[in-house]
């Protein structure tokens, strides 16, 4: 195995050229998402632009998180059209119920084929669900948001985390 070394670039650090050190195969086949590219071959040095994300194994961080917003997606529109079919098609509106109570929602193409796969009217329900899916993720999902929400969730989480450290860690004098 040879050794690799990154930089590291922290901007919001100062001096924020940061090298490490690790092990890894000289292939990057093993390694389908390295962000790093060698600079020549005779050179171990390697430039990166991202963080390199190990233990996920055959995908990426990100599409762990598309597999579990698909799943979202799934959820949401199982909602979206369950309202829908409260306020015009009741009879509509207890099959689905029904046919919630029986399979999870935590896999949404598991639950989709289950549903296609049950009676024609579930088929028709599925049909409808997926469509409400896609159009919801395509067109009304606020992408943006999400991505400032997640940002500010980590920072104020980080934050809060370390205030609670220094605050468990640090000595007071209580008056007398």
């Amino acid at each position: 195995m040879e050794s690799y070394y990154a930089t590291l670039a922290l901007p919001h650090l100062p001096n924020s050229n940061y090298a490490y050190s690790s092990s890894m195969p000289s292939s990057n086949k093993v390694y389908p998402f390295w962000p790093c590219k060698r600079r020549s071959s005779q050179s171990t040095r390697l430039q990166c632009s991202k963080m390199f994300v190990p233990g996920f194994g055959e995908a990426s961080p990100e599409q762990k998180a598309a597999n579990n917003l698909h799943n979202f997606f799934n959820y949401t529109a199982v909602k979206i059209v369950a309202a829908q079919l409260e306020s015009y098609n009741p009879e509509a509106y207890e099959e689905l119920m029904e046919f919630l109570s029986r399979h999870s929602l935590n896999d949404g193409d598991k639950f989709c084929a289950s549903m296609m796969r049950e009676s024609s009217r579930h088929k028709n329900l599925a049909l409808r669900i997926m469509e409400v899916r896609s159009a919801y993720c395509k067109n009304d999902f606020e992408w943006d948001n999400l991505k400032r929400l997640a940002v500010k969730m980590v920072d104020d989480s980080n934050t809060r985390l370390m205030m609670d450290y220094v605050v468990e860690t640090t000595p007071v004098e209580t008056e007398k």
